[in-house]
């Protein structure tokens, strides 16, 4: 099945004509797991988001694939275990955008973890998560952590240890599995938004009544099954279900800051303390540096998280004291961005201390909701969703179904024969005009599907990368806008602000003309994009 933005009337017209066994709700990395999941068990499956795939948590985490070493202080050891082998899982399976990244941690005066209990933590975690070999962790006496990372404080500094992450594109991680689900048969779609649920005789959820939000148009959804897997909105939905009882969500807010690497030209990643307890990340990415995150409890608008002032402030600060040379100043902020995780709600806990546990709840008309849980874990949290499914239609029909298997399913771009230099110097060999940097770029975000951009600007857009890769998007991957593409499909909004400038009217006048955007819904578009722009300094305005 097509993915393509040019085709959405057509999608919308076979979402109200079918009938499906499942709806899913939100479009974000947990949704998207679901879909894949049930549709490779044999399930008829649609999906619907309310904004553009990843709008939420899922474009705006620290987009890390982590094994979620912090929460070893929490002794959630089955966390641990758990996300730790889904790891490997996910590096098997997108090999393009999920990859692994030497992590240092820096032991400290006066700090939360001492050489022996960094030593201890780092052996259960190798332990837990089923680490090879070749990626344990290291302890380092001072002389060698500095070697390794000179611009650490040396006055504070006791001794490090090395272990192992994995870096990724969130929001691209959550289209390529979006594309694997729509290949294998799912239909899913972005910017159309449930507004009731339609029920049966016995008041159990058969459907939902949603909006297409361009046309306004009412689109009526037939499923036999419906999970709300909306983040930070998972709460809305089940208001609409009147089944928002005992348990409920704790929002909380992380942000990030960008840099060039020029200001903070640290040689690898950093994981280090904070007086209050806390522990941040400073990441390197191409040419720039990302610092994160915060923790702090949100209850204001869900659809405009922004880092403040003092968020900002309290991250250069931080970062200075592990840093001292950097000096880095509010001006050296290139952008930042926040995101909310949909916690469970447990009373008098601060918002560090709460569970990153997923849990599913079963409402009295059958809508069945999942909420908390972390990025990393996201392919299990849908086998348990899928799971309460299947069981169902078992039950109700007699149907049987097989168990999941997406832990063997490659995701779309995931074809890499070779590591990404060797593949993209390949590629290059038959593309002789564009340089390497350029393709490799390319792989880091499309993997096996880079080919289809390089051919295509060869032969479509007189060697424009930047149009071939927005066409790219436009027809594989259900991109309608410029924020569609500047924001989540390519990640530009957040690493290469200061350029976007240059082509950001190029862009607009494509997506525009390809899609036949009347004027009135361009410059709407227009002024979403802008006001997501300026929300990524806001701090400063």
């Amino acid at each position: 099945m097509p993915f393509s933005a040019r085709k959405r009337q057509q999608y919308l017209e076979q979402l109200e004509k079918d009938d499906f066994d499942l709806l899913v709700v939100g479009g974000g990395i947990t949704g998207a797991g679901i879909a894949l999941d049930a549709v490779s068990r044999g399930l008829k499956v649609c999906l619907v988001e309310k904004k553009d795939f990843a709008s939420g948590t899922s474009s705006r985490s620290t987009k890390l694939i982590h094994g979620g070493l912090r929460y070893l202080k929490q002794l959630e050891f089955g966390i641990v275990r758990e996300v730790g082998q889904e790891r490997a899982i996910l590096y098997k399976n997108a090999p393009h955008i999920v990859l692994p990244e030497r992590m240092l941690l820096p032991i400290i005066s006066g700090g939360s973890l001492g050489k022996y209990s960094t030593s201890l933590g780092l052996y259960v975690y190798d332990k837990l998560a089923g680490v090879e070999r070749e990626e344990r962790r290291k302890m380092l006496s001072k002389e060698v952590t500095l070697q390794h990372e000179p611009l650490l404080n040396s006055t504070i500094l006791k001794g490090g240890g090395m272990y192992v992450e994995y870096r990724t594109d969130d929001a691209r991680l959550t289209i390529e599995v979006l594309k694997t689900a729509v290949e294998k048969g799912a239909l899913c779609l972005n910017y159309v938004e449930l507004e009731s649920f339609t029920l049966n005789e016995k008041q159990k959820v058969n459907g939902a009544v949603c909006k297409d939000v361009f046309t306004k148009n009412e689109i009526k959804i037939k499923a036999k099954k419906i999970i709300n897997a909306c983040g930070p909105w998972v709460d809305e939905l089940r208001k609409k279900d009147n089944s928002l009882k005992k348990k409920r969500l704790h929002l909380t807010k992380g942000i990030h800051i960008v840099i060039t690497k020029e200001k903070l030209p640290i040689k690898q990643a950093i994981y280090f303390d904070v007086e209050d307890g806390r522990m941040i990340f400073s990441i390197p990415r191409q040419n720039k540096v990302y610092i994160g995150t915060t923790d702090t409890n949100y209850s204001e608008d869900k659809g405009t998280p922004h880092a403040t002032k003092e968020d900002v402030l309290y991250l250069l600060s931080a970062t200075n004291k592990m840093f001292p040379s950097a000096n880095l100043k509010l001006e050296d902020i290139e952008s930042t961005w926040a995101g909310l995780r949909p916690l469970i709600h447990e009373e008098g806990k601060s918002p560090s201390d709460l569970s990153r546990k997923d849990e599913i709840f079963i409402s009295d008309s059958n809508l069945i909701s999942i909420a908390g849980g972390k990025l990393t874990g996201f392919r299990k949290m849908a086998e348990r969703s899928v799971n309460v499914v299947c069981k169902q239609l078992k039950l109700e029909e007699g149907r049987n179904f097989p168990k999941c298997s997406t832990e063997f399913i490659k995701l779309s771009g995931g074809h890499l024969e070779k590591y990404h230099n060797d593949f993209a110097i390949d590629l290059q060999d038959d593309f002789k005009q564009f340089y390497l940097d350029d393709v490799l770029h390319l792989v880091l975000k499309y993997g096996s599907n880079t080919e289809y951009i390089l051919a295509s600007a060869q032969t479509n857009f007189n060697n424009d990368l930047l149009l071939a890769e927005a066409d790219y998007c436009l027809e594989n991957e259900m991109t309608n806008n410029i924020s569609d593409f500047i924001i989540r499909r390519t990640g530009r909004l957040y690493f290469e602000r200061p350029s976007i400038e240059n082509y950001k009217e190029q862009l607009h006048q494509f997506f525009n003309t390809q899609l036949n955007y009347s004027d009135t819904f361009a410059a709407k578009n227009l002024d979403d994009f802008n006001a997501e722009y300026y929300l990524s300094i806001a701090f400063s305005l």
